[in-house]
């Protein structure tokens, strides 16, 4: 506490002390204060000043902010040919992993069964290519179907399909 630049003012710095004793904390202007001061005497050469390597800067980031899960799905979204396979990556895209649950949208139904009966291959694959994603299951959708509300003036009911067949 004696570091403050306000030592002068005998009544402030009493102040500080006592409420420091009575609460065993101390209160932000105090800690502001100390900041402020233990920045003031800082030197070069310093412990904790020295120079750090960017990968462990990197590193050091990602950690703080917790964005290895996020940079480990978006590797998984990016290399998704190489888990799977040229082919059924052609037909397939990886939309979204919520909760565990990994969304795949399929060109076709077809392609979405296939892959239904896969999936226990897939992600075993997906495990030994990626162990930090915490993938628990698969849902794999087909196309959307397309839709008929098309314009500003779109009117409720069945529209255009009462008039097939």
């Amino acid at each position: 506490m004696g570091n403050r630049p306000d030592k002068g003012d005998f009544a402030q710095e009493f102040y500080w002390r006592m409420r420091e004793a009575v609460t065993g904390r101390l209160s932000r202007d105090a800690k502001r204060i100390a900041e402020k001061a233990a920045k003031k005497n800082s030197r070069p050469f310093e412990p904790g000043r020295d120079p750090i390597k960017m990968g462990s800067g990197v590193d050091e980031l990602l950690k703080s902010f917790r964005w290895e899960a996020q940079l480990a799905e978006a590797q998984l979204f990016n290399g998704w040919a190489e888990i799977v396979g040229e082919t059924n990556a052609a037909a397939t895209n990886p939309e979204a992993l919520i909760n565990g649950t990994l969304t795949i949208r399929c060109k076709s139904t077809a392609w979405a069964t296939q892959l239904r009966l896969m999936q226990t291959q897939i992600l075993e694959l997906i495990h030994a290519a990626h162990p930090g994603v915490e993938i628990t299951s698969l849902k794999l959708l087909g196309p959307d179907a397309p839709s008929w509300k098309k314009g500003p003036r779109s009117v409720p009911g069945r529209g255009p399909r009462d008039t097939y067949g």
